[in-house]
């Protein structure tokens, strides 16, 4: 997906803003907050707004000018529900299968695959109506990928989900982006989820794209680093971690030290060093950046 110069104007309002870049992930999380124009750029790929200057190409196709070709492609999941709760979930999925451009014959096959990959086999005869908060979500899955389409936007697939319903959402979007043969885009305002099951994140903040990060390579390269609470003299074992490569800052009032450390460092190193200098670890915190943590930079800092 490849955006050139991209905007988008509606009622006079510019919503997005010369939106440039080239992102090739086999899943893209797209984040930002309400108002950001993430709805918005996700009606643009399908169509439903006109680009006010630039375009977007997806796969090559330019969506000015291919936008028939563009859907042809596409599969899409909604954040609302749009179903008639008085058809059975076999007949919902074989009629779109059919819109799609399926014969009639295909798509009933492919609406019972669908229905026993998403985990809806057992309730394929039941009227919509009848399904639980869960199993409409899966249903609105269902719809968004029988057809077999090349790239799928999924807007808050999550949503309002209990513990074991998101698990199993999350899985079958992993599994989906795992075989190779679709491409995701992901909206969520639920970070652990774009961070669980998405390569690449774009970030949005008033119409403009304000961070883009590779979570792969943000991945192997992302330091590490330890929070303590210790006792004894800082100094002379801060003085130690820095000269092994690590960056270390404290906070003495507070006898707080948070050290950095670079891949041939690890927590035994540490623990060594703390006991040469007589130093007493009451506390330890490790941990990596998050997405939380690019996420709330980029917000703070506009980019990363």
């Amino acid at each position: 997906m490849k955006f050139e110069n991209f905007s988008i104007q509606l009622a006079g309002h510019p919503i997005l803003k010369n939106l440039t870049g080239s992102f090739s992930g086999r899943a893209i999380g797209l984040l930002g907050p309400n108002g950001a124009g993430k709805t918005t750029l996700l009606r643009t790929l399908l169509g439903f707004h006109a680009p006010s200057r630039g375009t977007v190409r997806i796969f090559g196709l330019d969506i000015r000018k291919d936008i028939r070709q563009v859907r042809h492609l596409a599969g899409y999941m909604p954040e609302n529900e749009a179903y008639d709760a008085g058809l059975t979930a076999i007949r919902y999925l074989r009629t779109v299968a059919e819109l799609s451009g399926l014969p009639r014959r295909a798509a009933l096959e492919r609406a019972h695959q669908t229905l026993s990959y998403v985990g809806l086999g057992d309730a394929r005869y039941r009227k919509l109506g009848t399904y639980s908060l869960g199993m409409r979500q899966l249903i609105k899955l269902a719809v968004a990928i029988v057809h077999g389409p090349r790239f799928v936007i999924l807007d808050e697939p999550t949503n309002a989900l209990d513990p074991a319903g998101r698990h199993r959402m999350l899985q079958l979007v992993r599994e989906i982006r795992e075989t190779g043969k679709i491409h995701l885009i992901i909206s969520s305002h639920l970070l652990p989820d774009i961070e669980e099951c998405c390569d690449e994140v774009v970030i949005l903040r008033s119409g403009e794209i304000i961070s883009h990060c590779n979570l792969e390579r943000e991945r192997s390269t992302n330091r590490k680093f330890l929070q303590l609470e210790v006792d004894g003299m800082v100094e002379p074992f801060l003085d130690a971690a820095c000269r092994l490569g690590c960056d270390a800052a404290v906070d003495v009032k507070a006898q707080r030290v948070k050290i950095v450390m670079p891949d041939h460092v690890d927590i035994r190193h540490v623990y060594e060093l703390a006991d040469v200098h007589g130093i007493e670890i009451r506390r330890m915190d490790f941990k990596r950046d998050s997405l939380q943590d690019i996420f709330m930079k980029a917000m703070a800092h506009g980019r990363l």
